[in-house]
């Protein structure tokens, strides 16, 4: 057992009663929600709404392209937050204030300046346009809107990783020979994975329930999040919710399993049995 997991004690008495109270309460507040959608629509409801074709498919869509996205984070968000991390170069704050930029503005606002860019018009949508590649309407424009809202999670989680890291290990490596790369490579992005593997899950996670700027840069093919919406437009309250409660189901199962792997404790069991 790492010292990072040895159980630590909880403050006690009047104070200790306060945290749980509190805590508590933000933790009824997730959990209320969730829990009364569950239960607001009978089995066979969300059975029927999980064998129609069109929630099957808009339902698979989002954990593709959830999945792609996540990987395109991850690529691009581990430099990032390796430069963050380590770097002392002028104007950090500043590029550290964009990287938190989509969290702070809303995401139909995000889908609006992103079709001005993707758009059919917009500076990058019309040349690609010319070259056949179209974000509206596409995949393209999907993992485009997910990546805008999902990027902050890989590059902060991968920033604090490597935040947490000795830099002296890095130079231990330089001395004896390895270059910037490989000591980047084999010291200090494996003591870090655990941290990049978080941010992965959590761009995935937020790219699953997407909506505002997938449906103003995208809308089609229909994800899950929109097909749930059009739905509580088109038909009734009941079968968006039973929409709602598939993607729930399906969401928090694959979330559960890649926060299960990321923090690596299948992998130490594996190791514990193999032992």
């Amino acid at each position: 057992m790492t010292s990072d997991e040895r159980p630590r004690a909880l403050p006690g008495g009047a104070f200790g009663a306060l945290l749980w109270l509190l805590g508590g309460l933000l933790l009824a507040f997730i959990i209320v929600p969730v829990a009364r959608l569950a239960s607001a629509v009978p089995p066979e409801t969300v059975a029927r709404a999980a064998a129609a074709a069109q929630v099957r498919d808009a339902t698979l869509l989002s954990l593709q392209d959830a999945a792609i996205t996540a990987v395109i984070a991850t690529v691009l968000g581990v430099p990032l937050g390796y430069l963050l991390a380590r770097g002392g170069f002028r104007g950090r704050g500043v590029v550290a204030a964009v990287v938190d930029l989509p969290l702070a503005v809303p995401h139909t606002v995000a889908g609006i300046a992103l079709l001005f860019t993707f758009g059919r018009t917009g500076w990058i949508g019309a040349p690609a346009a010319r070259l056949g590649v179209s974000f509206y309407g596409s995949q393209w424009g999907i993992v485009t809107a997910m990546l805008f809202v999902s990027a902050p999670f890989a590059v902060n989680s991968a920033r604090i990783a490597f935040e947490g890291i000795d830099p002296l290990l890095g130079g231990a490596a330089r001395t004896l020979g390895a270059t910037p790369w490989h000591a980047f490579r084999r010291v200090t992005l494996p003591l870090a994975a655990r941290g990049v593997l978080t941010g992965a899950v959590l761009a995935y996670a937020r790219s699953i329930s997407e909506f505002g700027a997938v449906v103003i840069l995208a809308y089609y093919p229909v994800t899950a999040p929109v097909e749930i919406y059009n739905l509580f437009l088109s038909a009734n309250l009941t079968q968006s919710a039973a929409a709602a409660v598939v993607l729930l189901l399906v969401a928090m199962a694959t979330f559960l399993v890649l926060r299960t792997l990321a923090s690596g404790r299948l992998l130490a069991r594996a190791g514990d049995g193999a032992g």
